[in-house]
Parts: structure tokens; sequence; C-alpha cells
């Protein structure tokens, strides 16, 4: 063979070597972008409540993010209604992909109303959280089945500039109040760090209802002092929840006692989407 044609057969041989080489990592990246499409979990955003603060989803936190969920806990203003669901649907529109929205108490109100024609919004879990209709307001909801104690545990309103009043609960009834089943050195410093809400939010009637639209899922404690058991059935009911679970004896704050079932509800909506 001369040394022109063994220089040829060279670089036919590199030529078909990378041809193939290309096919191969091609072949590799779509296989790669299909794993990755296939395993793809929706965005778990967490809207907690009055007298609380974003740190109360930390067990329920703990559990998805070790599933591989992306989660978002929004610092709820707890101002109003419709200003609250402004800032969390604001929060919404910066997220790509299917969105699982999750609301505590008052937080619940507020993803009710925070969905805002959203489409990546697939499921609503309401976790001891307020489901009103158009109209209805949070004070209303809680006394429409007796239970709530709530009332008498309020600490003196604190006067803002506004007007308006912020209110508390009173730190040495909030054990017993607000998280009965969580351990009294964990519920002094809920206590201290409690966020207040205000008095006209409790009062500000809802808009229309995302839950007329999209799934819901239900979980609340059967000894809620805050939102009667009743008053959760009966909006569950209402809203046509696709699973409804009572955890038997837990408090108000059924996320933080009972984190593993609050996660696993979730994990429910997600898988359903």
């Amino acid at each position: 063979m001369n040394t022109f044609a063994f220089k040829n057969g060279i670089r036919l041989l590199l030529i078909v070597a990378l041809f193939l080489g290309t096919i191969t990592i091609t072949s590799l990246g779509a296989i790669m972008n299909t794993a990755s499409a296939q395993d793809s979990k929706p965005t778990v955003v967490l809207v907690h409540g009055a007298f609380a603060e974003s740190s109360s989803w930390n067990g329920v936190l703990t559990d998805l993010i070790a599933k591989g969920y992306p989660t978002i806990a929004v610092a709820n203003p707890l101002r109003g209604v419709e200003s609250d669901a402004e800032y969390v649907s604001s929060v919404l529109n910066g997220i790509e992909g299917p969105i699982v929205l999750v609301g505590h108490s008052y937080g619940g109100a507020v993803i009710t109303n925070a969905v805002n024609d959203n489409r990546n919004v697939k499921a609503l879990v309401y976790v001891a959280g307020f489901a009103p209709d158009t109209g209805e307001t949070a004070a209303e909801l809680s006394g429409r089945y007796p239970g709530s104690t709530l009332g008498p545990t309020l600490a003196p309103p604190v006067e803002l500039p506004d007007g308006g009043k912020d209110l508390y609960i009173q730190q040495d009834k909030f054990h017993a109040q607000f998280a009965a089943d969580v351990s009294a050195a964990d519920t002094k410093l809920m206590a201290s760090t409690q966020r207040p809400i205000t008095e006209a939010a409790l009062n500000e009637a809802s808009g229309a209802p995302g839950w007329k639209s999209i799934p819901s899922w239900f979980i609340y404690g059967s000894r809620d002092l805050n939102i009667p058991a009743a008053v959760q059935s009966f909006m569950a009911k209402r809203a046509g929840s696709k699973e409804t679970i009572v955890v038997n004896g837990a408090s108000h704050v059924v996320m933080i006692s009972h984190p593993d079932a609050v996660a696993e509800v979730i994990e429910h909506a997600a898988a359903n989407n």
C-alpha cells in the first residue's frame, strides 16, 4: 500500500469513528433527557397561616426535599386575603412547570384566592386550612359549627398606625390552644416567634375559589381548637376533596406534630398530576 492510500484509509477510519461517537453521544443525551422528564416532580409551594411562620413546614419540607421535590415555603404577609393572595400569586408566576399549592389555616384562604387562573397549579392541599367560597370569611367559617376556642385566648389587639389591629395568641395559652400535641418546649419557641394577623384579614370576604376548578386534598386533626373538625369536614365535602385525612388527636398544627402524614397527602396530590 502506498503512503497516499494509507493516509486516506486512516482519515476514513477517523471520520467513521467520529460519526459513530456523535451518534452515541446524541443517543445518550436523548436517554438522559427522557429520564429527566420522567423523574421531574411538581414544585410544592407551602403557605403558612396566622400565628405561625415558614419554619412550621420544616418537618414536611425535610420529607419532600429528601424525595426530590422542589419546594418553596412562602412568607405569608398575613395582612389581608386579597393582598396576601396577590403576593403568593406573584411567587407562583415565577415557577415553571406544575405546582402543588399547600395552605395551612388562614393560608388555605390565601391559596384559594392565589390561583388567579395560573394553569400551572394542578392541585390544592388544605392542611387544617380554610377553603372559603365567594363572600365567606375565616372568622365566619370558624364559628359556623361549635368547637373553636380561639377568641378567648387572643391577647389585647396591637393598634397599627393605619388604624388596623394585629392579633396574637397569649403566650401562656398558645400550647393548649394551638399546638397541644407538640412538646411544651417547642411551643414556647412557637409562641415567641408567632407572626400576627390583622383583624381585618380574618374578616375579609374571599373571592372566587380555586377549589371549584382545581382538585383538592384535605388533612386536619380531630382536636383542632382553631378551626373545628366539623367545619373542615364541611369544607372538604363541599370542595369535592379527592382525599380527606383526619388525624386522630391532632391539634391545629398537624403539619408539625404529624409531618409524615401531611407530606404523604401532598405526594398523593402530586402523583395525581
